[in-house]
């Protein structure tokens, strides 16, 4: 199924001269966000991994099914405050400021295989700075998987992992 038809564009959102991918289209259809999880389980056929890390928020959304379809561990990285037991913290840069995404100490050991699920790459800062926060765990980076990627912001080349899928090219 070609999801690019299920996300629209939103023009001059959040701000001035920003056309926003809205991907609610496609999570308010049932086969479309069906179809999303098939073809990123697909994408991961080969690899091996043990554990799903999801990004706060609309990660969450796809990290979720995703780790139920492939009966593995889901894990959450959030934003700062929000989980409530001892965190590792990683601080990146934001367009303008700087955010922290934490995750728990005891999420992840060395032993682990993780796959990190998002929903867009675009500069590549917040996987980044989660595929530093996972190296805080010694956890291994395994793949990480979008459901889309803004090829012209280059975000691609700001990661290490070698196995980057993004199910739609803009």
């Amino acid at each position: 199924m070609d999801l690019k038809k299920w996300v629209r564009d939103i023009p001059d959102f959040p701000k001035k001269g920003i056309i926003f991918k809205d991907i609610t289209p496609l999570l308010n259809n049932a086969k479309a966000f069906r179809s999303t999880i098939k073809q990123m389980a697909d994408a991961l056929n080969k690899v091996d991994f043990d554990v799903i890390a999801g990004v706060e928020s609309r990660g969450f959304i796809f990290a979720a099914a995703l780790a139920y379809k492939c009966k593995k561990r889901f894990v959450p990285i959030r934003k700062k405050n929000k989980l409530p037991h001892e965190v590792h913290s990683m601080e990146y840069d934001l367009e303008y400021g700087k955010d922290i995404l934490e995750i728990h100490k005891d999420a992840l050991t060395k032993k682990d295989k993780v796959v990190v699920v998002d929903d867009v790459l675009a500069t590549g800062g917040t996987i980044h700075a989660i595929e530093k926060l996972l190296q805080l765990t010694n956890a291994q980076t395994k793949a990480i998987v979008f459901l889309m990627e803004l090829d012209f912001l280059k975000g691609r080349s700001k990661l290490s992992c070698k196995k980057i899928v993004s199910l739609i090219h803009y």
